[in-house]
């Protein structure tokens, strides 16, 4: 069904992208596999993959200070035309304080290099926490740790995920208004 599952590609984790079409495979989850040209920006991404931004899931590590030497970290999942709310995140986190996380802890969690991190965490220091909006679409599409390669998965499978992991489903997302100008975020 899907290509070797040991092949890196272009700057990604072979174990992270094994481990995803693992899980995958053994719930009986619906996807396909796009190759395309290395990317990790949302928009530009999309554009290869050929679909709407906002069937984009977008995958960004947010740190929440909950006291003065404790933290949380967050796998927001957005739509791929939409942006984190970090004083939304905040507030769900009874927090005082939130950032997106350094690169290097971003990967550390998320177990794939930016620009590749995955909608669904491996790591339990990582809690995912998903936008309602992304599940509006019939499918998600994001890069499978891998800047070369992506998926589009069936939007029921990955909702019967969430559910069976206990991820949150909140509103975390501000839309982003129309037009150029704004910087492009990584998937």
């Amino acid at each position: 069904m899907s290509p070797a599952a040991t092949d890196e590609g272009e700057t990604g984790d072979g174990d992270a992208y094994a481990r995803l079409l693992a899980l995958l495979d053994a719930h009986g989850a619906r996807y396909r596999v796009l190759d395309h040209e290395p990317e990790g920006r949302t928009e530009v991404v999309s554009g290869h993959r050929g679909h709407p931004v906002a069937h984009a899931a977008k995958c960004l590590v947010v740190m929440v200070k909950t006291g003065k030497r404790t933290k949380r970290y967050f796998l927001a999942v957005v739509p791929g035309d939409a942006r984190v709310d970090l004083n939304g995140l905040k507030v769900l986190a009874d927090g005082t304080y939130a950032s997106f996380a350094t690169p290097e802890r971003a990967e550390e969690l998320s177990g794939s290099a930016s620009g590749t991190i995955l909608p669904f965490s491996f790591h339990p220091s990582l809690e995912l926490i998903v936008d309602p909006g992304l599940l509006e679409h019939p499918e998600i599409f994001f890069n499978a740790a891998r800047l070369d390669r992506s998926l589009a998965l069936n939007t029921q499978d990955y909702a019967e995920h969430l559910r069976r992991t206990g991820a949150r489903i909140q509103p975390i997302a501000v839309q982003q208004p129309d037009g150029a100008g704004r910087p492009a975020q990584p998937s």
